[in-house]
């Protein structure tokens, strides 16, 4: 299994609930998927570097997870389908 690093932005247009709602249906899809998180971090609204369909701020995640390259092609199938993200990486660590 290989290490990824995974950050999506969230639309800020939404209600906390739903901000939290979003980013634990995506927690799912990786855990469905049998990945392990090893580390999950809620930054909060931050700006944009350029508006992302017409929105200025987003509400930024990063999960750092252990998962096979299935589990990770599924969150990217996901990621991209679901209307509430607007942007997502992912990023594959590095063994040492």
């Amino acid at each position: 299994m290989n290490q990824y690093e995974i950050m999506f932005i969230v639309r800020p247009d939404m209600e906390e609930a739903e901000i939290k709602k979003t980013a634990e249906s995506m927690k799912k899809v990786l855990t469905d998927a049998k990945a392990k998180i090893i580390e999950e971090q809620a930054m909060g609204q931050k700006e944009l570097a350029y508006e992302i369909r017409k929105f200025a701020t987003g509400y930024y995640y990063l999960f750092v997870v252990e998962a096979s390259k299935e589990a990770e092609a599924e969150f990217n199938r996901v990621a991209r389908i679901n209307e509430n993200l607007l942007r997502h990486l992912i990023v594959r660590k590095e063994e040492n």
